[in-house]
């Protein structure tokens, strides 16, 4: 039987290293997203700061580990059977749940997930044993095996902090700002300076003398022990002499004060990450081989034995605090998961315009109306000067807007990504030193960006109704963790307990299959996201250089018209709705990539010169006309689905023999227009427009007929009006494509 437990060890600790795994390419976003949307060092050594740093931490945390052990739950009220049901069942949910977060590229909080895991877990099993023992206990005494105390603390712990950094975060950013400006690199030395005197002092306090101090090096924990006696001295005289030092490192080294801020900021959040979350992916583990190597020691059976010794405090081995920060620098370097998380988070602080991810919603818009209000009463109610400094301060760089969308330039300034790890960095560091709660780090550096982002101006009228969505998004995410990792895990851990060894064993090959179909699925959307067969932006200034360039983009939608046309009328005739739905989602992807070019034009009209002016009135035309091929084919699909859907009488035979002769009339004149534009043989085009009259006057033909029909034979109103609707559409649609052409042909013939 005790084989049993040896096996349960291995299998922890091989979801240990795939929750280290999983956990690492989300939380990545923590450190990372600051030095990446900054730009302010090479990905390279970001990456190499950002390693050393969690390797540090990892030795630190070992004083975080009883969290897992007895932070939640009371282990002397569970025997070592049940602790073991719980820690397994927590592990196999952590995984499956960080996972999904991963895959939709969501920042979610390991320290939720795994504190909601471990409660869901421990009252599922508490309430099992309540069952069984109903003749002592009752349901009121669930609170003897939880520790609510300590729940309750980090719980609250968690949730304050969101509006703790978010306040915090905004603040530091406005004073920031109002002592640097957006022309910072240009303002004297002495406020960079002082800028640093404050940031690296916070920084060498808070995560290197205190994030180490509970390491066994004798100096460092004696250093800190006298600076935390002296704490107001040891503030003052450290920003004097960091602040002397920073305006010696500018004048003389004639290098940037916030890229070294930066740099060391990395450092410190990695490391503060690390001491903070690796109890979230190896405490459960190392408690169970604590409960372990307890139980074969007493000698009892695994129902028998009382887990009280779990509440005393043990030393995590340092040999499993560094493989686990082994594993976690690999994974920083390696997984493609990681990088699309912290791209959520750099989008939602990025300063300037773009393209955004998230889609406004009611409450977002609710939010941003009363905003612009309550900020409006504020403002009348400072003096004009003041509100004219204020915003004097806040005044951004002429040329920051006059960027390509697409151009490889930072989302923010080095002083924005300084505050942001300045803060979020201490904000941790003070929750682990001081208080030994596992803040969610997660939520303190998602929030001190946002609220920098918020003070910095970044949500501006034309962004902050999608990036305010976006945030409800994330949050929403967060609560939607808390809920599912408890009922997850109790459910997990209930069917662990009836369903013993064997449960386990079927749970954790649903884990890996799950992981495996979730990583396969990554990797094809990843793929998908650098589609060939997409439209691309225009770089030409010319108007010969637009038509040569647009031409790929012209023969790119002509060939998909072709193609969704053809899939719609081939559905409609087998009542296919599998196809007819597949042709909506192309048509979506379609004006998707076509809405991308409009949102464009802003910066392409910025980056041509003043003799450029037919070659952007060219462009926006063709737009123009992409724009209404798209509708014209989102017009047929959507009707054409629906129509299906709504299991309507198909059409008559008459009716699919006018529209195949329609489709093939329409392919021919597609086909044509394609090699046209593939081939650059712009001079065909006139016989292309030649044809225009030739399929016009067949569909007036279609249409005629199918009057006559109605009128003596047709006997389905759904019926007659989809066909009128596809061939009316149809009309509109080769009516859209010759105006393209003759565009074209203008335009071709004035060069």
């Amino acid at each position: 039987m005790g084989d049993i437990y040896v096996y349960m060890l291995v299998i922890l600790a091989g979801l240990a290293i795939t929750d280290l795994v999983v956990g690492v390419s989300n939380d990545a976003v923590n450190f990372l997203n600051s030095a990446i949307g900054s730009k302010a060092i090479s990905f390279k050594t970001i990456m190499i700061i950002a390693s050393i740093g969690i390797a540090v931490g990892a030795i630190s945390s070992s004083g975080m580990m009883e969290v897992a052990r007895k932070g939640i739950f009371n282990p002397e009220m569970f025997y070592f059977d049940e602790v073991m049901m719980i820690f397994m069942a927590v592990m196999i949910t952590d995984i499956l749940l960080l996972d999904f977060f991963n895959s939709l590229g969501l920042p979610t909080s390991t320290t939720v997930s795994i504190v909601f895991e471990l409660l869901g877990a421990a009252v599922c099993i508490a309430l099992i044993k309540i069952y069984y023992e109903g003749d002592t206990e009752t349901i009121a005494d669930l609170g003897n095996y939880i520790n609510s105390q300590k729940a309750l603390m980090i719980i609250a712990g968690i949730l304050g902090s969101v509006v703790i950094a978010f306040t915090i975060g905004a603040i530091a950013q406005f004073f920031s700002r109002m002592l640097l400006t957006f022309n910072f690199e240009k303002r004297a030395p002495i406020y960079a300076s002082l800028f640093g005197g404050v940031s690296l002092v916070g920084l060498f306090y808070f995560i290197i003398i205190k994030g180490l101090s509970k390491t066994d090096i004798s100096f460092v924990k004696t250093t800190s022990a006298f600076l935390e006696q002296h704490m107001g001295i040891s503030f003052l005289i450290g920003f004097i002499v960091f602040s002397v030092l920073s305006y010696l490192y500018i004048l003389l080294f004639k290098k940037s004060i916030y890229i070294l801020i930066i740099a060391l900021g990395t450092f410190g959040l990695a490391m503060a990450f690390a001491g903070n979350d690796l109890v979230n992916f190896i405490g459960v583990v190392i408690g169970a081989k604590q409960a372990w190597a307890g139980w074969v020691d007493s000698g009892l059976a695994a129902t028998d034995f009382n887990m009280a010794s779990l509440a005393a405090a043990q030393k995590s081995p340092y040999w499993i605090l560094l493989a686990a920060g082994g594993i976690m620098v690999l994974t920083l370097w390696f997984s493609s998961k990681a990088q699309a998380v912290v791209k959520t988070s750099v989008d939602l602080a990025r300063q300037g315009n773009g393209t955004e991810r998230f889609e406004p919603n009611a409450f977002s818009r609710f939010l941003v109306r009363y905003t612009i209000i309550t900020a409006g009463f504020a403002q009348r109610l400072l003096p004009q000067s003041a509100s004219n400094y204020i915003s004097s301060r806040f005044e951004k760089l002429p040329e920051s807007d006059v960027v390509l969308e697409q151009a490889d330039v930072p989302a923010f300034d080095f002083v924005r990504a300084a505050v942001n790890l300045m803060i979020a960095s201490i904000l941790i560091s003070i929750a682990t030193t001081y208080l030994t709660l596992p803040l969610s780090t997660t939520y303190v550096t998602f929030m001190v960006a946002m609220g920098t982002s918020l003070a910095d101006r970044a949500w501006g009228s034309e962004s902050a109704v999608y990036r305010i969505a976006g945030v409800l998004n994330v949050i929403g995410g967060w609560f939607f963790t808390a809920f599912s990792a408890f009922t997850a895990a109790a459910i997990f851990a209930s069917i662990i307990y009836y369903g013993g060894f064997t449960a386990i064993v079927g749970l954790v090959l649903l884990a890996v299959f799950l992981l495996i179909r979730n990583y396969l699925s990554h990797k094809k959307n990843k793929t998908a996201t650098i589609d060939p067969k997409s439209l691309k932006n225009q770089e030409s200034s010319t108007v010969q250089g637009i038509i040569t360039e647009s031409a790929d983009n012209v023969a790119n939608v002509v060939s998909r018209t072709n193609k969704i046309y053809t899939d719609v009328l081939h559905g409609l005739a087998k009542e296919d709705k599998k196809s007819l739905k597949k042709s909506k989602k192309g048509v979506e992807k379609l004006d998707l990539e076509i809405e991308s070019l409009r949102d464009n034009i802003f910066y392409f009209i910025k980056s041509l010169d003043e003799t450029s002016l037919r070659g952007s009135n060219f462009y926006i035309t063709i737009l123009a006309h992409l724009t209404d091929i798209a509708q014209s084919l989102d017009f047929i699909t959507k009707k054409s689905y629906k129509h299906i859907n709504n299991e309507h009488r198909k059409l008559r035979y008459n009716q699919f023999k006018d529209l195949q002769e329609v489709n093939d009339s329409l392919s021919a004149l597609l086909n044509e227009m394609e090699e046209v534009f593939q081939s650059r043989k712009f001079e065909r085009i006139s016989h292309v427009l030649s044809r225009k009259e030739e399929i016009l006057s067949l569909l007036s033909i279609k249409i005629q007929a199918q009057i006559k029909r109605t009128r003596s034979e047709e006997s389905s109103p759904k019926n007659t009006t989809l066909y009128f609707n596809i061939l009316l559409e149809t009309k509109d649609l080769v009516t859209g494509i010759m105006n393209l052409m003759q565009e074209y042909h203008s335009s071709y013939k004035k060069d």
